[in-house]
């Protein structure tokens, strides 16, 4: 029997085996951010949401046109937290804002964001009827809307507020700075959580009471699949996108009355 010979080709090595292509790439670690940073932003816009209502309580007596309220509104309830991001960006970031938080736009946002915006929906309808079933008290915070759908410029100006500046300015806080804070400290599953958790409790409002406890689990589960969203895409850009879309989506639901329809007949 003839021996084969034996093998001509080079040896494998270790600056070999590292040449070859792989089929998965190794992603980028998720960007973070010192945590006093989230502690910052949440302390910024929960006293900065509370103030605005406590305000707009303390001026409605003069009877403004219902556009200026809302514009004292979004610019108490949010400004602030805006000047915290550009001032935490600066002080412990980078000092490239965008950057800092995730902000990147890119074309495929538009394809992302409805995809992240149908995971919102499907977490909404688990968590909602698991809340539901176990009796929790629950009120949606669109409850007065619909009741001054005949003043043109508050319908403009609660669109402008709910499906612009409130997204634009939430991602921000919570997938950006809070998300990237807490990640600082914690593995990435609990800091998914823990920022749906807080995007949850900011929403609270005291005139709703006990309802507040099923408000805050519901937009907990949406608060987790924004935060989901933002972790993988590693940006910010796909879940303002799709926070747009959800608020717009609810909004539209208010303002023609479908969501009282659907409730009286469910």
């Amino acid at each position: 029997m003839t021996a084969f010979p034996p093998p001509t080709g080079l040896p494998v090595t270790s600056s070999s085996a590292a040449a070859e292509p792989t089929f998965a790439p190794k992603r980028e670690p998720h960007p973070t951010l010192p945590i006093q940073v989230a502690g910052g932003a949440i302390v910024v816009l929960m006293v900065s949401l509370f103030s605005s209502k406590y305000l707009l309580d303390a001026l409605i007596t003069f009877e403004w046109p219902v556009v200026v309220y809302v514009t004292l509104l979004g610019a108490i309830g949010y400004g602030p937290s805006l000047i915290w991001a550009r001032y935490a960006t600066n002080r412990w970031g980078s000092g490239r804002f965008f950057r800092d938080v995730g902000l990147q736009p890119e074309l495929s946002d538009l394809g992302w964001g409805p995809v992240v915006w149908l995971a919102a929906i499907g977490t909404q309808i688990v968590v909602g009827a698991i809340v539901l079933g176990l009796g929790v008290p629950l009120e949606n915070n669109t409850d007065g809307i619909s009741e001054l759908t005949d003043d043109r410029t508050y319908v403009i100006s609660i669109i402008i507020t709910a499906v612009i500046a409130a997204p634009f300015v939430e991602e921000i806080v919570f997938r950006g700075l809070v998300m990237r804070g807490l990640h600082s400290r914690l593995p990435a599953i609990p800091t998914i959580a823990l920022q749906a958790v807080l995007f949850g409790v900011a929403h609270v409002d005291p005139v709703r009471g006990t309802g507040n406890i099923g408000l805050v689990l519901v937009l907990s589960g949406v608060g987790a699949a924004f935060g989901g969203g933002a972790y993988l895409l590693r940006r910010i850009g796909p879940t303002i996108v799709a926070h747009a879309i959800f608020n717009g989506a609810v909004l539209a639901l208010v303002l023609t009355n479908a969501q009282e329809w659907l409730q009286n007949n469910s």
